[in-house]
């Protein structure tokens, strides 16, 4: 390596530091699928760290599914959507997915993060983004390669995104992007109040609807819908690595606006596009999904015993609306010591810190599954509660 380079970044210690305290908490390996209960080391824990909102990751209609696929397809397109990579499977999805988000047309891309890389950063010289503070980290990093004015409103704050917005001339293109539920602090963007402010000051509005599809919404169909105003918002982005079990994500919108980004978007034409097995696992959760109402039911029975019982017990779960559930911390080494404590005791669960978030905003990120039961909730909220008692985190 450069020896300029190999000085630069052997600055970077941080994550020496921590293994050296025992509670590094990163790129911890799993040996089974994520299931409420995983296999780590051979021992069994609970598992409260993952994002498969409707527990269909390990399902075994979507292995087969995935499966079939492989058989048919290959293990890869070996190119882009934009030339040789389309699959029928591919468009059957996208036509599944527009209808199930209610829009005229959808496209699918690799990853979540390069729908909103690649969708983001179509803006304008004399454009403008409007981005909530909360954001994901891919749509900050898509509005950094745009050439649009970027300006950050206020966590769900509507009299700062109206500042913002009223600084702008009334005739410049102007983007607003928020996520449905936010990934961290699992509270819900304020759409029909957003849409208000979109109408009176001419912006257009995209929603990130990555933990909100499977999750809120009739049958899962996202934040839109549950709000009712699904033909006021202009784009609504997706994940497949969530609630559908899979890999991938896609933008849906109407015609006009899925041509021009089919034809510009650089992280679609110039990635190679969705696996077979990718596709057909999704297209298989999408339709049990629909077909098994009671998973979303479950999933919020769940939700509200954990909501109850986290707030009997002293924790800080904050304004959490969703099967999300940020435990305030606000310390960094009590927050990486609780982590490290829940795992011994058979508890998996996720630290955010800085610079994720800010210091006085350090949380145990804490998530449910629909194929949780109550008592694995129960018994996972226990086991917390002593480890914050100890470390008196909570009185």
């Amino acid at each position: 390596m450069n020896v300029l380079f190999n000085e630069l970044f052997g600055k970077y210690t941080l994550p020496q530091e921590v293994k050296e305290k025992g509670i590094y908490p990163y790129y911890r390996p799993l040996e089974s699928g994520q299931d409420p209960v995983v296999k780590m080391q051979g021992k069994d824990v609970l598992m409260f760290g993952s994002n498969s909102y409707l527990g269909l990751s390990d399902d075994p209609r979507l292995k087969e599914a995935a499966i079939e696929a492989i058989k048919k397809y290959g293990t890869s397109c070996s190119g882009s959507r934009f030339l040789n990579g389309t699959l029928d499977i591919h468009l059957e999805l996208e036509e599944k997915l527009a209808k199930l988000v209610g829009k005229e047309e959808a496209v699918t891309y690799s990853t979540g993060f390069q729908v909103n890389l690649g969708t983001v950063s179509l803006g304008t010289r004399d454009g403008y983004i409007f981005l909530d503070s909360y954001d994901h980290a891919s749509i900050i990093d898509g509005s950094r390669l745009s050439f649009s004015k970027v300006l950050k409103f206020g966590h769900n704050d509507m009299a700062s995104l109206e500042d913002k917005l009223s600084r702008v001339e009334t005739d410049s293109p102007k983007l607003i992007v928020v996520d449905g539920i936010y990934s961290m602090s699992g509270d819900i963007a304020p759409l029909p109040q957003i849409l208000d402010l979109a109408d009176k000051y001419n912006a257009a509005v995209m929603v990130d609807d990555a933990h909100g599809l499977g999750v809120i919404g009739n049958q899962g169909r996202g934040t839109s819908d549950h709000f009712g105003v699904t033909d006021r918002v202009d784009l609504i982005m997706g994940t497949f690595s969530k609630s559908f079990g899979s890999l991938g994500g896609f933008i849906a919108g109407n015609h006009v606006m899925l041509n021009y980004i089919k034809h510009n978007s650089r992280s679609l034409i110039f990635s190679a596009s969705m696996p077979p097995a990718n596709v057909a696992a999704v297209s298989k959760a999408i339709d049990i999904m629909l077909e098994e109402p009671q998973r979303i039911s479950h999933l919020w029975d769940i939700t509200n015993f954990a909501h109850e019982e986290f707030v009997r017990r002293g924790f800080d779960i904050g304004g959490t609306q969703s099967p999300i559930f940020p435990l305030y911390v606000r310390d960094v080494d009590k927050c990486l010591t609780a982590v490290k404590m829940a795992l011994d005791d058979g508890v998996f669960i996720t630290p955010v810190i800085p610079p994720a978030v800010p210091q006085d905003s350090v949380i145990i990120r804490f998530a449910l599954m629909a194929t949780h039961s109550k008592e694995q909730v129960e018994d996972g909220i226990t086991r917390l509660e002593n480890i914050f008692r100890r470390l008196e985190i909570i009185k």
